[in-house]
């Protein structure tokens, strides 16, 4: 079914200014980098610093458990090897396809942005650059849809924690500072 889907989007969206765009998009997305300027411009404004840190936690976890990890252990072939479709204007990448990096990192910084305190056009437009990111790896065939599909759930899992868990140690610091106790971390 994964194949099927891949050929499907071949044949519905196939044209030589989509392949410019979604080349575009993936670049954009390549380890994480839209996201990384995203959460070191937020770390740069006090107000937005405990958000840049949480998109940085979220990248972080994608890049440790689903990039060191979980593609070492499932070791699935990219669709281009294995089907042998020459991806236009993408230098081929030549690590493991499951799950996507580039789904789990956008998906991991648009869900913390989702929970920030930020205007609500700038989480549209996070969700639709998330979107457009891992859509651009099925597009470009280097990706199968079940490897975006899990690493957008792990994504937003993993940022959806990182904001939960700094929220906690915010509270307790919070709490530590109002009854005159140092934090423990």
């Amino acid at each position: 079914m994964d194949i099927g889907i891949l050929y499907g989007i071949q044949d519905i969206f196939a044209h030589p200014v989509l392949d410019s765009f979604f080349t575009y998009f993936t670049m954009l997305g390549e380890a994480g980098a839209i996201w990384i300027v995203i959460g070191l411009c937020m770390l740069l404004s006090p107000r937005y610093r405990f958000w840049g840190i949480c998109v940085l936690a979220g990248l972080a976890c994608v890049g440790l458990i689903n990039e060191l990890g979980i593609k070492h252990l499932v070791e699935r072939v990219r669709p281009y090897i294995e089907y042998g479709f020459a991806t236009p204007h993408l230098s081929p990448p030549t690590s493991y396809s499951f799950p996507s990096g580039h789904a789990g990192c956008s998906f991991a910084a648009a869900t913390v942005l989702t929970l920030a305190p930020i205007k609500k056009h700038w989480k549209t437009l996070a969700w639709i650059m998330a979107l457009l990111i891992s859509f651009s790896r099925l597009y470009l065939f280097v990706h199968y849809p079940t490897d975006v599909l899990v690493g957008a759930v792990l994504g937003a899992i993993y940022g959806y924690l990182v904001v939960q868990v700094g929220l906690a140690i915010r509270a307790r610091r919070s709490g530590d500072a109002a009854h005159g106790k140092h934090a423990a971390f």
